[in-house]
């Protein structure tokens, strides 16, 4: 998770780089300790007053498409920038009415150490089909957590930043200056 500073930087830096034209309103930043996700709201396109949901998600993946298009280059050059100023990977992605997509995210090895009940689990969901392998199943369980628990964690996150923000407020701080 990015400090308020490391986002305030990022936020400012992109700022004076991103075309004023590309999204409607700032982007929204998901950092965290190897990559920066730039998420940005682009406008729905006109579809009729009694367009199903079907039309109206189909309008929104062409809006995305043709965005994806047309932006790559000037993305890819913005990122390779940020890259080397941050020392992050960055991804992009955008929201479109109902839809949501990122365009290219890292996948990252996490090692962890499991005994035999959790590797029960995962073995359960691999024989079952649900996963190709241990890793895909564990990947599988930590998104259905993230799903079921989205609030806690939010929750979690911002008293995270609280904390951060009274640690730099502290008096080994004040000592520094």
């Amino acid at each position: 998770m990015a400090t308020s500073v490391g986002e305030a930087k990022i936020r400012g830096w992109l700022t004076e780089r991103l075309p004023a034209d590309w999204f409607d309103g700032p982007p929204e930043l998901i950092i965290d300790r190897e990559e920066i996700t730039i998420l940005g709201t682009i406008s729905m396109p006109p579809v009729g007053s009694g367009a199903s949901d079907a039309e109206r998600a189909a309008a929104a993946a062409g809006r995305i498409k043709e965005f994806r298009g047309r932006t790559r280059d000037q993305r890819i050059e913005i990122a390779r920038e940020l890259e080397h100023v941050t020392r992050h990977k960055v991804a992009w992605g955008v929201r479109c009415g109902e839809e949501r997509e990122v365009f290219t995210r890292l996948s990252m090895p996490v090692m962890t150490r499991l005994r035999q009940p959790e590797r029960q689990v995962l073995d359960t969901l691999v024989e079952a089909g649900v996963a190709r392998s241990r890793s895909e199943a564990l990947a599988w369980c930590v998104k259905l957590v993230a799903k079921n628990t989205e609030t806690w964690l939010a929750e979690l996150r911002d008293a995270m930043q609280d904390v951060q923000r009274v640690r730099q407020t502290g008096p080994d701080r004040a000592a520094e200056a």
